[in-house]
């Protein structure tokens, strides 16, 4: 079993309030989520569907994903083969709110484009479309610019 500083366990054991976890790379922030993660769901019972797990980058999000699944396997092979409320939560991983920040803010305006005037087939630029877009904005103001009367000096 794995020993955890004081502010490890503060998060992994804090309840009733939202939770940010920052540090430096390696200092074990993951390790810390998936088991605050799995405390919430094997001692409180709380349901994935009900949970918004966010993180920076697409490894970091597939990366939790793998951790909280095999832990939650563990969780069912080490003495809670019978629990049918871990089983579901092993069920239903894969439609778990595990992803980038990015991905979830898509995903919400996505669902709710109509109440902010957004069109539906919006997507992300890739970074080369995006620099392009940002080179072409910078020319047109600039040729604005040029194109209005010098001013009198």
């Amino acid at each position: 079993m794995r020993e955890w500083t004081k502010e490890q366990e503060d998060a992994i054991t804090a309840r009733n309030t939202n939770l940010l976890v920052a540090a430096a790379a390696g200092s074990g922030k993951t390790a810390v989520l998936v088991q605050r993660i799995i405390q919430l769901i094997t001692k409180d019972k709380a349901a994935l569907e009900r949970m918004l797990v966010v993180t920076f980058t697409h490894a970091a999000a597939g990366e939790m994903r793998e951790r909280i699944s095999a832990a939650l396997l563990d969780e069912l092979e080490y003495g809670n083969e019978n629990d049918p409320h871990l089983r579901n939560q092993i069920n239903i991983l894969n439609r778990a709110s595990i992803s980038t920040i990015h991905a979830f803010c898509t995903n919400v305006v996505k669902k709710y484009f109509y109440l902010i005037d957004v069109d539906p087939n919006f997507r992300i630029g890739d970074t080369t479309e995006t620099s392009l877009m940002r080179m072409e904005a910078i020319e047109e103001v600039l040729e604005l610019e040029y194109a209005q009367e010098s001013p009198a000096f």
